[in-house]
């Protein structure tokens, strides 16, 4: 740490003012052949805002050890989690296949890539999602007799259709796109996909299993009114990182990106281990993540990215303005 300062500290002044500190980002900053990623001007003042704790325009060497232990070594050394979201039967060949959804996209080519993370990559944990919906579910398009309809919905019981979107009454009243049946509990179709490794030690979180509120992102449900045990196993791990892939890209994955982005966490979504509903919706879900100091990625470039090799400034960046889930 010591002579990483004073690396850095070229006029030798016993601090780094913003273009030292710049020149650490560059060194930080780069992929596993060497290329320099540049880390956006403004967000570079923002990051060096945060470690100049007294605000004296400078970094010194008190301040520097706090940015060496909060951030430049969570940045090498992340502790990674593997988050496969639903890769289930229902949604590739079952009664939700997004093979027959309007992107025509074909779930069973997730299987694959992810495959080849699971037996290459040491991720510090792995945990599968599975939608977990008990029969009487509020989304599946048979039910829409069970519950009342709210005057403000666009349509009635009756004249709604598969995937159409209704507002049951309650209070608050809930807006339900309508799906088939799909993911029953304890049935083939809620069943994990049969050439999908299951590693060792895996966990295996359920949702959606209340039948009066869909659940989307693996950590909570639509109305946020009760979350998982994923927060819990994150914690538990002390996890930085988290890459997520599976189905569909545009419903469960980007639902659950963007609530581990709000909560503060450095997400990857990976990109070829996905697969979607909608062109448009996949589009507009890549768009939230990005904007969100999100990054997309291949399955190929992961490996280096968990091992500390690869290291992107969207992640620095993220880790060095979220309180929440680094502890700044």
């Amino acid at each position: 740490m010591d002579a990483c300062f004073s690396t850095f500290d070229k006029d030798g002044d016993e601090k780094l003012n913003l273009n030292e500190f710049r020149h650490v980002c560059r060194a930080l900053f780069r992929n596993d052949e060497g290329r320099i990623y540049t880390m956006e001007e403004e967000k570079l003042k923002q990051v060096f805002e945060v470690f100049d704790q007294n605000g004296d325009q400078f970094i010194d060497k008190d301040e520097f050890v706090f940015c060496w232990n909060h951030w430049i070594k969570t940045i090498f050394r992340p502790i990674s989690t593997f988050l496969i979201v639903d890769v289930q039967n229902d949604f590739i060949s079952g009664t939700l296949s997004i093979s027959n959804c309007p992107a025509r996209q074909n779930g069973v080519e997730v299987v694959e890539p992810i495959n080849r993370l699971l037996e290459s990559v040491e991720f510090d944990a792995v945990i599968y999602s599975l939608d977990w919906h008990p029969n009487n579910h509020i989304s599946f398009i048979n039910n829409v007799h069970l519950r009342e309809i709210d005057p403000s919905s666009p349509l009635t019981a009756k004249d709604a259709r598969m995937f159409d979107t209704v507002v049951f009454k309650g209070s608050p009243p809930t807006k339900q796109i309508l799906w088939p049946r799909h993911c029953v509990q304890n049935t083939w179709g809620s069943e994990l996909h049969k050439d999908l490794i299951i590693v060792n030690n895996a966990i295996k979180i359920y949702k959606g299993n209340n039948p009066e509120v869909d659940s989307y992102s693996v950590f909570c449900d639509n109305k946020m009114m009760s979350g998982t045990t994923l927060s819990g196993q994150l914690r538990q791990k002390n996890a930085t990182d988290i890459y997520i892939c599976g189905l569909a890209y545009d419903v469960c994955v980007g639902a659950t990106a963007m609530d581990a982005l709000t909560i503060g966490y450095r997400t990857v979504v990976v990109d070829d281990c996905c697969r979607g509903v909608d062109l448009l919706e996949i589009e507009k879900t890549k768009n939230s993540i990005l904007k969100n100091n999100g990054i997309i990625v291949n399955s190929n470039q992961v490996k280096a990215m968990v091992e500390g090799r690869d290291r992107r400034p969207e992640l620095g960046y993220k880790l060095a303005i979220e309180p929440k889930a680094n502890g700044l």
